[in-house]
């Protein structure tokens, strides 16, 4: 039974019999806590055909549905808004209907594709913890769609280009002394991040020396000998220089061997690789052949620009005066490839920083300014910036929170506090480890993403990891709590079949509020898709991991004499933690049997 639906249908044969009018949107929003119900009916816009007021309307709407629909049981009316209570055995039905359905939660596939950019890091540093939220967000929206019915396509760009990556390179040549990862001991890309942190170290130290010596200060900037053999650097990978395109190849592959170890502790995947230095190419082409057709215009130094003063922005630089490409010019060329690659695609979605924002409007009016019809499908996921109660982070002064380091930290305080609750003394130390595994990275993927993506969010590693409050580790060991309730009635010998579930009558409040919240999970997969947001999906687990609490609470179990009920509250507890299961893992977050 879909109650949604019914609950629907039933109100407009009301609206059909009282008014013998209709209303095509009608708004139906939970009920307040205060307030007797589960679904409220918003009755101001049903006034208008009602020609009554809000509340008249209401009274008439509930009068009628409680007489002639048998979902309803009670009703009552707070200014235009109708409270409905359903009834027990509708809600029963419910949850008979969901019971019995194995892929209950499991939205039908209409060919539908999208793809999903994340991650998307520089070659010249580790990935850090604004990383992270990155990483997990674009996996978490990429997993939602999928749960939506959409063919999903995950894919990255790595910036493996560009005057920032020469940074790297020129500190290396200069004080590498031939270091490498197998020499150092060092993971990859912190090798070379350490360099890009020294380029910048050795960088201001030269600026402030020109400065007194008399040089202005922007000309100080171009003017340092290790700036200028990074542009040098620059010039001479894109003039396909050997040395350079070798040390170029060789740093990166440390980097690349660095992410992937990385990414796979973090649980994320990619179908496809873009590489930048693959892209810029034909981004370049692109610039060229919309200065052909006029869309953008060439200037007397040589460098290409697009004019977006008509369109409320300003003049935007796609090629410098000496040729070399900008982060437009491979984004246009990057954007034009995926299509290439994936025709069937309805969106493109990428996860980027709000600081970009500005650039993605420009990049998708640029692509339209080109002609591809398919600009108005891309959309830019834009998140807040994570901050440190130490403050904010800077890759280049070395003062960032490395994500391997804070991935680390996250599963040493699980496993510390896992030993400290002393209820794993059954446990190898290899389940003690992988329990600690889940618990840590767990508890750091539900804080990055139980806030709204678009506000920018603090990050507090010491209460992300309380097994008590709006955290992770809560709904992990509220799974874990009910897997050892059916173990228990699984050696008790309790089997549930479906036709025990018919025998229950009544229900205790904590399962009817429970129930809406199971009932509503398509719902919530729906929204949180059609607002790129898992911070939806994870406040719904929470709040259905509480009210399980609170039913475990307020219920014993197995002091329930009536053996029907008993069975009922079973079945019920499995269905619970399987929707939190499914919950969790739609923010690439498991959950522990044992806890």
């Amino acid at each position: 039974m879909n109650l949604d639906i019914s609950l629907r249908s039933e109100i407009h044969k009301a609206l059909a019999a009282l008014f013998n009018q209709s209303v095509e949107q009608l708004q139906i929003q939970p009920t307040n806590k205060e307030f007797e119900g589960s679904h409220t009916l918003v009755c101001f816009p049903i006034a208008k055909v009602s020609k009554k007021v809000p509340e008249e309307t209401a009274k008439l709407v509930g009068e009628y549905l409680l007489t002639h629909s048998g979902i309803v049981g009670s009703y009552n009316v707070v200014k235009g808004f109708l409270n409905l209570v359903i009834t027990d055995q509708v809600w029963v039905e419910v949850f008979r209907s969901i019971y019995s359905n194995p892929n209950f939660g499991v939205l039908a596939s209409d060919d539908k594709e999208i793809m999903v950019e994340y991650s998307s890091p520089n070659t010249n540093k580790p990935l850090h913890l604004g990383h992270l939220r990155n990483n997990f967000l674009g996996f978490s929206v990429a997993e939602i769609y999928k749960g939506n019915g959409y063919k999903v396509h995950k894919v990255q760009i790595i910036n493996d280009r560009g005057i920032h990556i020469c940074k790297s390179m020129a500190a290396w040549k200069l004080f590498g002394n031939s270091e490498t990862p197998l020499s150092s001991g060092v993971k990859g890309d912190h090798l070379v991040g350490k360099y890009y942190v020294e380029f910048d170290k050795v960088f201001k130290s030269q600026i402030k020396e020109l400065i007194t010596k008399g040089v202005a200060e922007k000309d100080a900037e171009k003017q340092a000998p290790i700036m200028q053999l990074a542009v040098d650097m620059l010039l001479k990978w894109e003039a396909k220089d050997a040395d350079t395109i070798q040390l170029w190849k060789t740093m990166n592959g440390w980097v690349y061997e660095g992410f992937s170890s990385t990414y796979k502790r973090m649980g994320v995947d990619f179908e496809k690789l873009y590489y930048e230095s693959e892209t810029y190419l034909l981004g370049k082409e692109e610039v060229l052949r919309g200065v052909e057709n006029g869309a953008f215009i060439k200037k007397e130094d040589g460098s290409v620009w697009v004019d977006l003063t008509s369109d409320g922005l300003d003049q935007k630089v796609l090629l410098r005066s000496d040729g070399t490409s900008v982060y437009m010019t491979q984004d246009i060329g990057t954007a034009i490839l995926r299509f290439r690659d994936f025709p069937n695609i309805n969106k493109q979605v990428y996860t980027v920083g709000n600081e970009q924002e500005y650039h993605f409007k420009v990049l998708f009016l640029i692509l339209a300014k080109l002609g591809y019809s398919w600009a108005n499908e891309c959309y830019h996921l834009s998140y807040g910036m994570v901050d440190l109660p130490t403050g904010k982070m800077k890759s280049r002064e070395g003062t960032v929170v490395d994500a391997d380091d804070l991935m680390a930290e996250m599963v040493n305080e699980a496993e510390k506090q896992t030993r400290e609750l002393g209820k794993i003394e059954d446990m190898s130390d290899e389940e003690i480890k992988d329990l600690s595994e889940m618990v840590g990275l767990g508890a750091l993927k539900f804080f990055l993403l139980k806030v709204d993506p678009k506000k920018r969010m603090m990050f507090d590693p010491a209460e992300s990891i309380q097994l008590q409050g709006h955290t992770g580790p809560f709904i992990q060991y509220t799974h874990a709590r009910i897997k050892a309730i059916l173990r228990k009635a699984d050696s008790l010998g309790i089997l549930v079949e479906e036709g025990d579930l018919q025998k229950v009558t009544s229900l205790e409040l904590a399962e009817r509020e429970a129930l809406f919240l199971i009932n509503s999970y398509t719902n919530k997969i729906q929204e949180a898709a059609n607002e790129y947001s898992p911070a939806v999906i994870a406040n719904y687990a929470y709040d259905l991991a509480k009210e399980y609490n609170q039913f475990y609470q307020s219920i014993p179990i197995f002091n329930e004499s009536d053996a029907d009920k008993l069975k009922f509250r079973i079945a019920f507890s499995r269905v619970v933690a399987d929707t939190i299961k499914k919950s969790m893992n739609l923010l690439g977050i498991q959950v522990p049997e044992r806890m």
